[in-house]
């Protein structure tokens, strides 16, 4: 099942902003809230005063608050591994540390008595994960999650991602990744030109984005790092985790038929399996509309992310609807009705043999 979640920076913001946002966020269907303790100073009251009221709000409305942690705050806080019970009157879901111990560690903390659920960093490619496993921990109770990076050009390698990634999901365990809202202005550091967990993310649409680490199969929680994503970024989330078939954003043009309209936006559209390096080709239109007129319209040369419909000038071929995965010549036979959104191109990699798939009109 696909999450949502956002975070939330108590120290930059007051009560008050918090709330509503977190309001905001239920609203839309997110789960989950990410908040940070790296750069707590003081004793526990303090901390207790700024949090905990946040975190009872959330908790009243079934939200999940996951407090990040390094083992140095333990130490601030006079905390120790073996006992748990600051999270819990905090009111927190889980903890996340952003450091770990030896293993052995962590494998006790995930039978704390309190049923706090103990997430751990995902972005290191170490065997971190199989260690902590070989200490024979309470599965249950262990989560996955990326770090998230504020500086440009710092964000994760994809293929690193891909690894990473990879090592949690053969474990079967829930894994989250940060995506960043353009239009949201700070996090827990400064320093922040994005918070995201992949690098390629930085700049995109925080929808794109999230459909981005879903498909890929890795992810299942996605959250907004830094704060506040706007309402209309939100209700598009809210639509990626709704929309049951993978749903490319596309521009339709004026010469598009009101046929070769109702084929793009209504047909049910699976990737045939026989793959062909330069089409995505879904066929069954071309069966349901064989007796109907494709006349040649718009057929300039054919470019990657193109949204095609063959004319009758193709004889049986016609109606059938394709996407372009390369460039290449048009012979004529080729109606180009529309175009994926320049940003989501690159989701035509994550597609694969079989996949399901629909388009929205912008």
């Amino acid at each position: 099942m696909k999450k949502l979640g956002i975070a939330i920076y108590p120290e930059h913001s007051t009560v008050e902003k918090d709330k509503a946002y977190i309001a905001l966020a239920h609203q839309y269907g997110f789960t989950r809230i990410f908040t940070c303790l790296l750069s707590v100073e003081g004793d526990q009251k303090k901390v207790m005063a700024n949090f905990k009221e946040i975190i009872e709000f959330a908790n009243e409305l079934e939200m999940e608050v996951v407090v990040d942690i390094a083992p140095r705050v333990f130490g601030a806080l006079g905390i120790s591994y073996d006992d748990l019970s600051f999270f819990h009157e905090l009111g927190a879901y889980a903890i996340r540390l952003d450091l770990g111990y030896t293993g052995n560690e962590e494998s006790i903390m995930t039978f704390n008595p309190y049923g706090l659920k103990i997430e751990i960093n995902m972005s290191n490619a170490t065997k971190y994960v199989d260690n902590i496993l070989s200490y024979q921990p309470n599965r249950k109770q262990l989560l996955g999650s990326h770090n998230f990076y504020p500086h440009r050009y710092a964000g994760l390698s994809y293929d690193h991602f891909v690894k990473c990634s990879a090592l949690f999901k053969e474990h079967n365990l829930e894994t989250a990744a940060f995506i960043n809202s353009p239009s949201a202005t700070f996090g827990p550091w400064p320093v922040t030109e994005g918070l995201c967990t992949l690098e390629m993310h930085r700049t995109l649409p925080v929808d794109v984005q999230a459909k981005h680490l879903f498909k890929t199969g890795l992810i299942d929680c996605a959250i907004i790092a830094n704060a506040y994503a706007s309402e209309e970024e939100m209700k598009a989330l809210r639509d990626v985790v709704q929309q049951e078939r993978f749903t490319f954003n596309v521009t339709l043009y004026d010469t598009i038929t009101e046929l070769e309209k109702k084929i793009v936006l209504e047909e049910f559209h699976f990737y045939r399996g026989d793959v062909s390096d330069y089409l995505i080709r879904s066929t069954q239109s071309r069966v349901k509309y064989k007796k109907e007129e494709f006349k040649p319209t718009h057929t300039p040369s054919i470019r990657r992310g193109d949204i095609l419909i063959e004319n009758e000038l193709y004889g049986q071929y016609k109606g059938e609807l394709q996407i372009a995965l390369l460039d290449m010549e048009n012979s004529g036979k080729t109606n180009v009705v529309g175009r994926i959104a320049e940003e989501e191109i690159f989701l035509l990699n994550e597609l694969q043999p079989w996949d399901k798939f629909a388009f929205c009109e912008r």
